[in-house]
């Protein structure tokens, strides 16, 4: 179907968490959601900067149903927390897996003593799922849809190809350990599909990518996308996108009445463009039921829950 990032289908009534959002590609993916009518939840570790993300969103979408849950995916008694509390909304039609740590020191470990890259890109979300996933199967069958799981990956999954056996394995190169990350990611969001159908639930797990977004390219927001924020220069600025541009795919996967399970939405073009569908990589989608049985396994154990699927 032809996609129109600008103009989304009506969410009113819906509700849409989204971690990582006081800044870039959460940010924006919140303020569109909440364009659209959706009641929006903000989900971050900062209450000051969660208060100034909410304050920003308001005076771009002055109508918004706003709200805000602290979240510090490096600690699992907070996402626990913060999914409880997430728990009590009345309903709760989607949640986008964007937050986690981007620039950690060598060595920096989480308040569980994981290894922050695979703790907060991918253990901390694994527990928010099991914490939410209630909610979100109740809503589906309250009101006749499919929510929605969204994950936030990256291309160098498919070019950097990492074994994702052993979760803990971490690379010593910040990238490496980031790309492996997402590539375990894949996997357990496209198993998590395969138990949601087994189970007959009505949730959708589905698998994003941003492209590239870069702040020369970004809108302005206070707060957000300022004077006041760090700037990143990119060499991939001349051919990349804005931020909110990057958003596009994750929200597409949330909004898209056509959008289902098991899916993977990116930019048409290699680093930017319009939503579209593209194939999931083969080694992720489907790398066989020992190699995803054994990253779920481990991954439970990790995150101290059981997921109920």
């Amino acid at each position: 179907m032809t996609w129109d990032p600008h103009h989304l289908p009506d969410q009113s009534g819906r509700t849409f968490v989204v971690t990582g959002a006081t800044a870039g590609i959460g940010y924006f993916a919140a303020e569109q959601l909440a364009a659209a009518g959706a009641h929006v939840v903000l989900a971050s570790r900062s209450p000051a900067k969660l208060d100034r993300a909410r304050a920003t969103l308001l005076t771009q979408v002055r109508s918004a149903a706003v709200s805000t849950t602290v979240l510090d995916l490096a600690s699992l008694d907070s996402v626990r927390a913060a999914a409880d509390e997430i728990a009590q909304h009345e309903r709760l039609d989607g949640i986008f897996l964007n937050g986690a740590t981007m620039s950690p020191r060598r060595g920096e470990l989480t308040a569980d003593g994981l290894p922050v890259i695979v703790g907060t890109h991918v253990v901390a979300n694994v527990a928010l799922t099991a914490g939410v996933l209630p909610r979100l199967v109740a809503t589906g069958r309250e009101h006749g849809t499919t929510t929605r799981i969204v994950h936030a990956s990256t291309g160098f999954v498919h070019r950097f190809a990492f074994e994702p056996d052993d979760v803990l394995a971490t690379p010593r190169l910040s990238i490496a350990a980031y790309t492996k990350a997402k590539t375990v990611t894949e996997v357990f969001a496209f198993e998590l599909e395969r138990r949601l159908r087994a189970a007959g639930a009505p949730v959708a797990s589905i698998v994003t990518r941003p492209g590239v977004g870069v702040d020369a390219r970004t809108p302005h927001r206070d707060g957000v996308r300022d004077a006041t924020t760090p700037y990143q220069r990119n060499p991939y600025t001349p051919w990349a996108q804005g931020k909110d541009s990057a958003a596009w795919s994750a929200v597409r996967a949330l909004t898209d009445p056509a959008a289902s399970g098991g899916q993977y939405y990116a930019p048409a073009g290699a680093l930017r463009g319009l939503p579209v569908l593209v194939e999931p990589l083969a080694r992720t989608a489907d790398p066989g039921a020992a190699v995803a049985g054994r990253v779920w396994d481990q991954l439970e154990e990790l995150a101290q829950v059981h997921l109920p699927v």
